[in-house]
């Protein structure tokens, strides 16, 4: 026999083989899945189509050339379908009503091809061609079922290259390693109907299906369907044991059989040992996977419910400042005058509690509109050249009557000829006049300072005082949302701690950044930030 000869029942063997270990792990695993039993059902099929045929291709007589003839057609016809089948569970459609029955018809036309088979009128009889002794003739209805052979394969295809296109991650690699498979498989095994017609083209693309049943394999594994360590684990063991059975059965002796025959039992237990190891892994692994999914499922709640609050806040924060504005505006317009003099100190002592109680409110409210705007990404910035030491001399003038009302020192140091600074200037000003404002409430007594100079690349603003200090834990959270230091709510227990966040958020806006220094608690405290000499004009 030449080596053309032997080519063609070699590769339908190399087929067969591939399809048969799947199948058995498929078997031996449990075949739980209901994508992994059609994929069962599809490897028996090409396995029966391979068998069949090398046994048609080394027959040495006409009759039994026939058998395997028709016997491979078996295989051929469930092949198509079974394929198709998968691919609908794969695509998660085989539940859908136009899907159900268009599998119902294409079924009831393979279960008519098998009872055609069974029959001179599908593969008529034999014939010598090419390099073959025996090569079969087409019967009246076998053209027809090569038409629902192509249609399967077509049709699987389109969905394959729908689903490729619509999908991401592992199932769109699925989708197009199958579609490249059916491909790779239409391309080799087409090669074998020429010759049924009389056209001189041998089959040698047989060998291309193995690669087609290999590409489905890996796309199921990339589906998850399987996970490549036990794969791989289980193979290895199963290789392994092939191996040492076959050393046994070949012992020449009783000492080799004794010897050989522990060896397979040690590696037995080995195996395993080994397969239980490999799926308590991965079975680990799958459950932190679905540990993390709920977690990002979690997170994603989270998100969703912190924007609600975030417009939540923005809606209220805007709701509630006009009128505090109109309470201002009425109130300032009472102890100015404007509706007849008052002449009873109670009641200016009383206008002036409340005047200062509406503005502790609309600053409240403006650090709530702050905080919504910077979590949702709706800040927005005017960058101007600034002179900063004309901002720090206006503070100067607008602090001075709190500090003289609390009998505190104060001392301020501005460098002279500081260059201007491109910022955003109302929210630099807000900034510096919280660092003031915080410094004079959370001193009883003692002195505060105020500085303003240039320090290499940077300019640097910066108040400290002798106040009530900070803890180390302080230091730490004092710029995070909602933090407030314990001797800070001593002192007053109006405040919310968003102050120096939206602080925070401001100079960050501006590529600096926040500092603050304290001894300890009762020892005073220094906040300030430096804005990079990029921001300087």
């Amino acid at each position: 026999m030449n080596s053309s000869f032997w080519f063609f029942p070699a590769s339908a063997l190399i087929n067969a083989v591939t399809s048969t270990v799947l199948g058995f792990y498929l078997i031996f695993t449990g075949i739980s899945n209901r994508v992994a039993r059609y994929l069962l059902f599809f490897c028996v099929s090409v396995a029966a189509w391979s068998y069949c045929y090398f046994f048609w291709q080394i027959s040495t007589d006409a009759d039994s050339a026939l058998f395997w003839a028709r016997a491979l057609m078996f295989g051929a016809i469930f092949s198509s379908i079974s394929y198709l089948h998968l691919v609908l569970v794969f695509l998660k459609l085989d539940n859908l009503k136009f899907y159900k029955i268009t599998l119902v018809i294409f079924y009831v036309f393979s279960l008519f091809w098998v009872i055609a088979n069974l029959t001179p009128y599908f593969v008529a009889g034999i014939t010598a061609r090419s390099y073959f002794k025996f090569w079969p003739l087409p019967g009246p209805f076998y053209t027809p079922y090569l038409v629902a052979f192509f249609a399967h394969v077509v049709y699987a295809s389109i969905l394959l290259f729908k689903n490729y296109r619509q999908s991401r991650g592992s199932q769109k690699i699925s989708s197009f390693l199958l579609l490249a498979g059916i491909v790779v498989a239409f391309i080799g095994g087409s090669t074998n109907y020429p010759l049924w017609y009389g056209i001189d083209i041998a089959p040698w693309g047989n060998v291309l299906v193995g690669v087609y049943v290999v590409l489905t394999v890996y796309a199921m594994l990339k589906y998850k369907l399987m996970d490549i360590k036990v794969v791989s684990a289980e193979l290895f063991t199963g290789l392994l044991a092939i191996i040492l059975l076959t050393d046994l059965f070949l012992s020449k002796n009783s000492t080799e059989i004794i010897f050989r025959a522990l060896v397979v039992v040690a590696f037995g237990v080995f195996g395993i040992m080994l397969i239980r190891s490999v799926r308590h892994e991965v079975k680990r692994r799958e459950e932190i996977q679905r540990l993390a999914e709920q977690l990002n499922d979690a997170n994603a709640r989270l998100q969703a419910l912190d924007k609600l609050k975030s417009e939540f806040l923005s809606i209220s924060a805007h709701q509630l400042r006009t009128p505090l504005t109109v309470i201002k505006g009425y109130v300032s317009m009472i102890q100015e005058g404007d509706y007849g003099k008052l002449n009873n100190p109670k009641i200016e002592t009383v206008l002036d509690n409340v005047y200062k109680s509406n503005e502790h409110l609309i600053y409240l409210v403006n650090d709530f509109l702050d905080v919504s705007r910077i979590e949702g990404g709706r800040t927005s910035y005017t960058f101007v050249k600034t002179d900063l030491k004309k901002v720090a001399e206006e503070l100067v003038m607008e602090i001075t009557l709190p500090i003289k009302e609390k009998d505190l020192q104060f001392k301020v140091e501005i460098a002279k000829n500081l260059p201007q600074v491109t910022v955003d200037m109302e929210k630099i000003r807000n900034v510096m006049l919280n660092f003031l404002t915080n410094a004079v409430k959370y001193t009883p007594k003692g002195w505060l300072k105020m500085e303003l100079f240039k320090k290499g690349r940077q300019i640097v603003y910066q108040v400290s005082d002798n106040g009530i200090g900070l803890t180390k834990f302080d230091l730490e959270n004092v710029f995070q949302k909602f933090y407030r230091a314990e001797e800070a709510k001593k002192i007053t227990a109006t405040g919310v701690g968003l102050g120096l966040f939206v602080v925070k958020k401001f100079i960050e806006a501006h590529d600096g950044e926040v500092f603050v220094e304290s001894p300890g608690p009762g020892q005073g405290a220094t906040f300030g930030f430096k804005l990079p000499i990029k921001r300087v004009g």
